[in-house]
């Protein structure tokens, strides 16, 4: 059957023969079983994704939880800083309370000692200059009137009060 016209020859020749339709046919069998697998692991990585969302929510809900607790703890620890440092200003009367200061617990306490330190030095030095300034109670002894530069009216005088009389 020979046809003058080459595009219908063309396409006789072309069709494929069943050995090819049989590679054909298993060839697409094969890209099908891999579409297959491809949708089955890109099921299975959704799963995974959606999974992993969960777990980033409730990881962001946790933190969110832990934030929150970690205010209201910085918050209780600055009440009892403040706390501490009023009950330590009133144990130490002794100590001007703006001396008292601190942020933390070891700032106060360190604060006190320094002051205790301090109002220690202060007492001692006040104590040793008290002994100095020392004046006996009562009226001092009387000791012997000096004469010299007197008239002798006045040493007379002295000598008749010496014993016990009047002038």
């Amino acid at each position: 059957m020979e046809n003058g016209n080459p595009e219908i020859q063309e396409t006789q020749n072309t069709a494929p023969a069943p050995e090819d339709l049989e590679a054909i046919t298993a060839q697409l069998g094969e890209e099908r079983k891999a579409k297959t697998a491809a949708e089955a692991s890109l099921a299975e990585k959704d799963a995974r994704i959606a999974e992993l969302e969960a777990s980033l929510s409730e990881a962001k809900q946790a933190e969110e939880s832990l934030r929150a607790e970690g205010v209201a703890i910085s918050e209780a620890h600055a009440r009892a800083i403040a706390k501490y440092l009023d009950a330590v200003r009133l144990a130490n009367p002794a100590i001007p309370g703006d001396i008292i200061a601190g942020e933390t617990i070891e700032d106060i306490d360190a604060s006190v000692e320094k002051a205790r330190t301090i109002a220690d030095a202060v007492r001692q030095n006040l104590e040793a200059q008290a002994k100095e300034a020392r004046v006996p109670a009562g009226a001092p002894t009387r000791g012997t009137i000096s004469l010299e530069g007197l008239s002798p009216r006045e040493k007379i005088a002295a000598g008749i009060q010496q014993k016990g009389g009047t002038s």
